[in-house]
């Protein structure tokens, strides 16, 4: 019965009917009596106060309420240009109330008394206080009315719905009418002990409050409470979800470390690693030695070393008589990494393999009969991996580069390519801030690689405004003298390829004529080359063929060449900040100082001024990250909006961060005493949290 009363379609609520319900649920997502319940306000207007006419400043704006009488009023003008004026004293002073609309009912209502409350917002004239269209109501009607109306809620809507009759006023009144119907059939979700120990209030007291509080306090705590609700079944969700994977999914064991990983340690490792490295290179042995499949996030700003982090990883797997794959999202970065990794195990006999759409179908079939028989130990390529023909013999670790531009369904066919499941790692250039790591990917297990190999200088990041173009072609042609090479980048933005193409094809006519040939040489690359076009331009670059590169941002992940030195981004305003720091990410590979320079026209608005002056301050990314969070919000951030964690209602990860982080931990600490929530004191609990899951299945095995 309880939660058949919550389940009510929203059109047999009292004001509402069919016609009103079908805007609801179209406009708002509002198809029962529950989801009214948690449409919650944006903001509330102070009611609580009654103010003196001679008390308040002549602002424009204000929210103000008077008890008074209204002591005159007329009609002024004719037909449509009528409006009732009329003059309301409170005792202290007179101010002007103003009607251009429902003029009959007001002056109806004015004809039958005097004596009223009058709130609205203030307009002024010559110094003097207006208000127009205030609301006009009884004395009475507060003491009279079953919730506290002391504070006016606002309700976010849209023009559609406004057209179809429903306004914030309207959203107000219709929920007056359904929370006394409601309060009764509530149910707590959390456990006595948890609102006892953290002073919450009652959920039954914060859905109430959080729509008509009793004071400011009773308003403060009803968010409290709700923010907690969140973020607390949120963590809840994904610490769970995490410990069935570690109960029910068994992984195979990776029992020793032997000759493969010794031998290219000790023998082909091209530089020490890192402190960070080895530390993140153990945390991967603990979980593959576990009995239990690893689903481990690998984070590590751009060069800190994940690649050969991964491939020691891979001669783990080989050790153990197991196959690997890493899947990248582009050919360009899949093909880098097989170019890299080739090379690397070159002195080896570890059989690498490289599978795209562009493979031949001999070649292809090659590969297929090397997968099945187990002659292939690594297999890097595209999501052609994950092609129902693509068969292991013994995949025992998946490797997923810049996982979040995969969606969840093609990962989830790479990890049902065994029987038993294969060790997912994740790995991500793009850092990612702390609380956003905790919602979005609070199911995996994380590693950071927070430190950059020995000997990398900083990149020097400059902001360039177009009047200075000639210093900047000087610069290049000394870096070009000293046997440099350049990226010139442009911007991509889908909506306008054609535009974006035609400014590449114009720099590459004024790059042609400040850097002429025989004496420069300049490679051009855009998205609508064709694959082998594309590849021959890189070749010629990696090879120092060409001087200068030109390119859209296709060379934003992956390209890796050492004799770069200079990263020039054009229109830098129209990049988002990790979109620039990881082209930045291109240079500063090799021993000489690079250069970042981020050429924007003179007049730039004030966000796109703070977000290069941010480039500028640092080359750390997770500082970068969380800037950018602050500046754009969690659900503009490259790849959040897929995982479906982040449809908050009253949450807000980056305001919220510190009880993002406590409620993990209490998720953390409910779960470590009562694994399965069968404590009766959690029963509140886990019937909660199995709505929730049926809501939003789980995907976090390879997520």
């Amino acid at each position: 019965m309880q939660v058949d009363l919550l389940q009510t379609p929203i059109e047999y609520l009292k004001g509402v009917g069919p016609k009103r319900a079908e805007t609801l649920k179209k406009e708002l997502n509002i198809f029962t009596y529950n989801d009214l319940l948690h449409y919650y306000p944006y903001r509330h207007i102070d009611k609580s106060k009654v103010h003196r006419i001679n008390e308040v400043a002549p602002e424009e704006g204000q929210y103000v309420q008077f008890k008074g009488r209204v002591t005159h009023y007329e009609l002024i003008g004719q037909q449509r240009a009528k409006r009732l004026v009329a003059q309301f004293s409170d005792g202290t002073g007179t101010i002007e109330l103003v009607w251009f609309n429902s003029i009959k009912w007001i002056e109806d209502t004015l004809a039958e008394r005097r004596d009223f409350i009058v709130f609205g917002r203030t307009s002024v004239f010559n110094r003097k206080i207006s208000l127009t269209h205030p609301e006009l109501l009884s004395p009475e009607v507060q003491s009279n009315s079953p919730l506290p109306l002391k504070f006016q809620p606002l309700y976010n809507t849209t023009d559609k719905a406004k057209k179809g009759g429903i306004d914030s006023k309207m959203i107000s009144k219709i929920m007056l009418q359904m929370i006394p119907q409601i309060t009764t059939v509530i149910q707590e979700h959390l456990s006595a002990e948890i609102i006892d120990n953290h002073h919450l209030i009652s959920l039954k007291e914060a859905l109430a409050n959080i729509h008509y509080p009793e004071s400011k306090e009773m308003l403060d705590k009803a968010r409290l409470r709700l923010k907690f609700d969140e973020l607390f079944f949120t963590q809840l969700k994904l610490l769970k979800g995490q410990l069935l994977t570690k109960q029910n999914t068994a992984g195979h064991i990776f029992s020793k470390v032997g000759d493969y990983f010794n031998t290219f340690y000790n023998k082909h490792l091209p530089f020490e690693l890192t402190n960070a490295q080895k530390r993140v290179i153990k945390e991967i042995r603990a979980d593959l030695g576990s009995g239990r499949q690893m689903n481990r996030l690998l984070q590590g700003d751009v060069g800190s070393g994940k690649t050969i982090t991964a491939l020691l990883v891979m001669l783990i797997a080989k050790d153990n008589d197991y196959q690997t794959c890493i899947m990248a999202p582009t050919e360009i970065l899949a093909a880098q990494h097989y170019e890299s990794i080739s090379k690397l195990l070159e002195d080896m006999p570890v059989r690498v393999e490289f599978l795209s759409g562009s493979i031949k179908s001999a070649k292809r079939r090659e590969i297929h009969e090397g997968l099945g028989n187990g002659a292939i130990d690594i297999l890097i390529g595209t999501h052609a991996l994950i092609e129902e023909d693509v068969k292991f013999k013994n995949l025992g670790l998946a490797v997923i580069d810049e996982q979040h531009r995969f969606g969840v369904e093609q990962r989830a066919k790479l990890w049902k390519k065994n029987k038993m499941p294969p060790h997912v790692l994740v790995m991500t250039a793009t850092p990612i801030p702390r609380t956003l790591a905790m919602t979005v990917y609070g199911d995996l297990d994380v590693s950071v690689i927070n430190e950059l190999p020995k000997g990398r200088k900083p990149i020097i990041t400059r902001h360039i405004y177009e009047r200075n173009r000639l210093r900047l072609f000087g610069f290049m042609r000394e870096q070009i003298k000293l046997g440099r090479q350049i990226f010139v980048v442009y911007p991509l933005i889908k909506e306008s390829e054609k535009m974006d193409l035609l400014d590449l094809m114009a720099g590459y006519e004024a790059m042609s004529r400040e850097f002429p040939l025989p004496e420069y040489a300049i490679g051009i690359v855009h998205g609508k080359m064709k694959a082998e076009e594309k590849d021959y331009e890189m070749q010629r670059f990696l090879k120092g063929e060409t001087s200068i590169l030109l390119s859209t941002t296709v060379i934003e992940v992956g390209i890796n060449v050492p004799n770069a030195t200079v990263m020039i981004v054009e229109n830098a305003e129209r990049f988002g900040l990790s979109q620039l720091h990881q082209l930045r990410g291109r240079v500063g590979r090799g021993g000489e100082q690079s250069y970042c320079l981020l050429m924007t026209k003179d007049n730039l608005s004030s966000d796109s001024r703070q977000r290069l002056n941010a480039m500028c301050a640092t080359n750390d990314g997770f500082e970068i990250a969380n800037f950018d969070l602050k500046l754009r919000g969690p659900g503009d951030i490259q790849g959040t909006q897929q995982s479906g964690m982040l449809d908050f209602k009253i949450a807000d990860i980056i305001q919220d961060e510190k009880l993002v982080a406590y409620t993990r931990n209490l998720a953390r600490d409910v779960l470590t005493e009562d694994p399965d929530l069968t404590l009766p004191k959690n029963r509140q609990l886990a019937a909660h949290l199995h709505e929730i899951m049926k809501e939003h299945p789980f995907w976090g095995r390879i997520s």
